[in-house]
Order: structure tokens, then sequence, then C-alpha cells
């Protein structure tokens, strides 16, 4: 007999799919070339991203008022939390899944292909299995080591800070500084390329990164643990066939996807629709606001977040986070435009004119990307 649903991918999306359709009592196959393979990355969301029905315990590190930087020091009012991966990992458990270790080559709607040639279906079938990488995508890259808490006792948690004492030259492609505790005993420092085409190297980070930390009076031993951070941020398609970064739930202008993905997991597995107009206008706009940061010279970026960490917490958090929300979306890249200086809203101009968006019962062009 066919199950009710195949998911082709176990990420956090995809795991997390299959085990909320596990938990609704529907019979469940998985498709994953490793399906027992441990998750390394780390994964982080804001506090009100996590849906009610995950463990409290895969919570590792709250941070109540994370501190970004631009040219100036903004405090957010929003609570983040960095997830312990393994314990994420084993909380979407997956017993009465039937878990098929293949690789899935072709994904229909009721049916999977595998790299052996057999075929698997389904009364649904979900891909999950993320994004390819492609010179024609833009991509987010990050270098990032593991160090003993006391070595940056000094070191406040970053959400993002873009000041220059990287060592990087400055008409050179921007970076920042992203600084979080994964416990009481250890913290991650991460070099991050936000987005380029092409993005930054690892190596170029890594560079960055110790110029940076030697400038902050941090010190590395050379030993210390390393995260290498590489994948696109654009490509992702809306639609009930595909879920995660596929499935354009990655935000094309930050890289989260982690959080939106469990928030919608419970709904997809339940077969609703997730993607109503509005949402996907709002993914049409994340998308403008991301041709708006490639288009932006580098030393552009530190001021364009200190505009848009100077809005209201409601704006950042509907842009944010707003997925669905289309009124908040608009009035966040809205507020943020009228508020950039001369220049900059002519380059986001440029880079996002031509996108329509519905607005108080009226067509308006996306000249205001974030």
């Amino acid at each position: 007999m066919k199950p009710d649903v195949v998911v082709c991918g176990l990420g956090p999306a995809g795991r997390a799919l299959a085990h909320r359709a596990v938990e609704r009592g529907l019979t469940v196959t998985v498709v994953d070339p490793a399906p027992e393979r441990r998750w390394t990355a780390t994964y982080a969301v804001w506090a009100d991203e996590l849906p009610d029905w995950l463990s409290p315990r895969v919570v590792a590190a709250t941070v109540p008022r994370p501190m970004a930087w631009g040219t100036r020091a903004h405090r957010l009012d929003r609570p983040y939390v960095v997830l312990d991966t393994a314990r994420l990992q084993r909380s979407l458990h997956l017993a009465d899944a039937s878990v098929v270790s293949e690789r899935a080559i072709d994904v229909g709607p009721e049916r999977v292909t595998l790299a052996s040639g057999a075929t698997i279906t389904g009364g649904r079938v979900v891909d999950a299995r993320g994004l390819a990488r492609s010179p024609a995508r833009a991509e987010q890259t990050a270098y990032g080591v593991i160090v003993d808490a006391r070595r940056c006792a000094g070191l406040e948690p970053l959400f993002m800070d873009w000041r220059p004492d990287n060592g990087a030259a400055p008409e050179a492609p921007r970076s920042f500084l992203y600084a979080v505790p994964l416990d009481d005993e250890r913290v991650l420092l991460e070099e991050t390329c936000l987005a380029g085409r092409p993005a930054l190297t690892g190596a170029q980070l890594r560079t960055r990164l110790w110029e940076r930390l030697r400038a902050r009076d941090v010190p590395l031993t050379g030993d210390e643990p390393v995260e290498h951070v590489r994948f696109p941020v654009q490509g992702g398609r809306p639609g009930s066939r595909r879920f995660g970064a596929a499935g354009g739930f990655l935000h094309p202008a930050t890289g989260y996807s982690v959080g939106a993905a469990l928030s919608a997991a419970d709904a997809v597995a339940a077969g609703r629709d997730v993607w109503p107009a509005a949402a996907r206008v709002v993914h049409r706009l994340r998308g403008a606001g991301l041709r708006a940061l490639l288009a932006l010279p580098p030393d552009d970026l530190p001021l364009f977040f200190d505009t848009f960490f100077a809005l209201p917490p409601d704006a950042q958090r509907a842009y944010l986070s707003g997925r669905t929300d289309l009124a908040g979306t608009v009035a966040a890249m809205s507020a943020l435009f009228a508020a950039l200086p001369g220049r900059l809203r002519r380059r986001v101009a440029t880079a996002t004119l031509g996108v329509p968006v519905p607005s108080r019962g009226r067509w308006a062009s996306a000249m205001m990307g974030v």
C-alpha cells in the first residue's frame, strides 16, 4: 500500500515535515542517501518563530536582546535563540516512518525515481532536498570558529556586525561578524558574506575573521573547531510539492530558513495551503530585497543596515519573519525606503524596479527593497 506522504530529503525542513506527518498518524516514507547523517551546522531562530509542538529542550542558548552594528550600535528588542543541533535532530524522531537510504533523482507529484531505478509512489510527494549550487545563484558563505566562552568574555552576542576591523580593503565586498553562544561554555564566532554572486570564499573569510578577532583581543590557537557555510539564497519555488529552501521558505535577503520551516511543518503535514497569494507576493518582495543588497556598493551596506535596524521592532519582525504578512512587509519596506539617503534610494529603486505589489487596494512599485 502506498504511503500517505513521501518526503525527499532529511535536512531540518524535511525531517520536521516527516516528523509532524508521523505525529498526525499518516503513513510516511522518507528518502535520503544518508538518513543517519548527523547535522553539524549551527541553527538559530527568533524565539517567537518556534512552534508550540517543538520541545523547549532543543534551545541551547537565548540572547534576550542581541546587538547589531552598521556604523553604530543597535539593540534589537527581540529574543534570539540558538538551537542544540543534536537535540533538534533527535527530537524530530521518525520511529514510525519507512526510511529509504537512496538518492532521489526525479521527484514528481506522486512518484519518486531513485538512483537505483526503483520508484516510490505516494499520496503526496514533497521535495525537501534543498537548493543546488549554481554560478547563476547568489550564495551566502561563512567561516566560523568555536571558542571557549572565557576567551571572548568582553564580546557580547552579535547578530550582525559590519564594522571595518577585519582587514578588508574599503572597496572589497563586505562581510560581518556573527557571534552567538552555543551553550554556557562555547561561543561561535563567524565571519559571514551575507550574499554574493560570487560570494567570498572560505579562505577569504578565514583571513578576515582572524584579523578581526586579533583587533578585538580574542586569541585563537588554530586548533579551534571550524564551521563552514555555503548555500544558495536564490532558486526556491513556492508550491505544495516543495518544502524548506527548495520550496521558497529560505529568506533570500537573510539566508534564514529553519525557523520558517519549523513554523510551517505542521500545516504542510496536514495538507493545508501555506502559500496564499499574500505569501507569494512577499516571496517576490524578498527577492527584490536581495537584488537591492547585491546592487549596493560595499561602503553603503553598513549605512543600509543602520537604517533597517532603526525601524520599529514590529517593522523589522514583519520583514524578517512575516512570510504571509504582506501589509507588514510592504509597510516595513516602504519605511526603510523613505528613511534611506537619496543615493541609496536611487540604487535600491533601480535594483527592484518593476516588481508589482498590491498595497491597500492599489498597485505600487516595489522600489523600496530591504
